[in-house]
């Protein structure tokens, strides 16, 4: 894998305790079109935007977690990264295991919990920009941004940068929930993290691209999921929404203003 895709969000899966309904949510919201995979003993689905693959879908592996998104970051060598996350200070919460046709795979979290997924991918995976089109933050559909809360994030910016290479960008003063620091890997701004504000622990959210928020806004309670904060402008200049899908998982939508 090329140097600069180590650390980049390539991939977004989600854990559902109900596959057809997620199905028909994300697809009534995103616009995604879901199709199962051929995996052996596994009902595997994935989500297409346009001509790309870029989510996936399974039922919840652990039943005391509730419906989650996980995001995933491209490695050069999944066995050393989780060596590099172990010795950092961060754990394995599943070991290296390969997906024929795709890569290599690992679920692991940072030292103050948050849990994320990484993956070296097989070269016919990577496309052109050498980490697939999952991430892609000029397309509706595509995973747009990731957001970490934290409950100690300059530890956790530490851990990134150390082992991906992630750099700090400009720092929003939030006012009450504090800086929201924004990050960089490769010369592009590709995320945010800040102090755990609502979160119950840390963890990672998505965001995936929309045309219009208020559309997303009203796509997302027609489906019947809610909307937990916003639309909030930010810079950019864009729309957010912080929302949960009918199952519980979160995940968020943002779209230019």
């Amino acid at each position: 894998m090329e140097t600069n895709t180590h650390g980049t969000p390539c991939w977004f899966e989600l854990g559902a305790s109900d596959l057809n309904g997620a199905s028909t949510f994300y697809t009534a919201v995103l616009g995604w079109e879901i199709s199962k995979s051929a995996m052996e003993g596994l009902d595997y689905r994935f989500a297409t935007s346009g001509k790309d693959m870029v989510a996936g879908m399974m039922l919840n592996p652990n039943k005391n977690v509730p419906p989650s998104w996980l995001i995933y970051l491209a490695v050069d060598n999944c066995d050393q990264a989780i060596q590099a996350i172990s010795t950092a200070g961060g754990r394995t919460h599943k070991d290296a295991e390969d997906i024929p046709g795709t890569g290599r795979y690992a679920v692991v979290s940072d030292p103050q919990g948050a849990v994320f997924g990484i993956i070296q991918l097989e070269s016919m995976q990577k496309g052109e920009d050498g980490c697939g089109p999952a991430f892609q933050q000029d397309k509706a559909g595509h995973g747009n941004w990731i957001e970490l809360m934290s409950s100690d994030p300059d530890a956790a910016f530490q851990f990134y940068a150390q082992l991906f290479g992630w750099e700090k960008g400009e720092s929003l003063d939030m006012g009450e929930i504090g800086e929201y620091q924004l990050f960089r890997h490769a010369g592009a701004e590709i995320g945010g993290m800040m102090g755990l504000a609502d979160a119950p622990f840390p963890v990672w959210l998505p965001y995936f691209g929309v045309n219009d928020v208020r559309t997303a806004m009203a796509a997302i309670k027609a489906a019947g999921g809610e909307v937990q904060q916003g639309p909030f402008e930010v810079p950019g200049p864009a729309y957010i929404v912080v929302a949960t899908d009918p199952q519980g998982a979160y995940f968020a939508v943002v779209a230019p203003k």
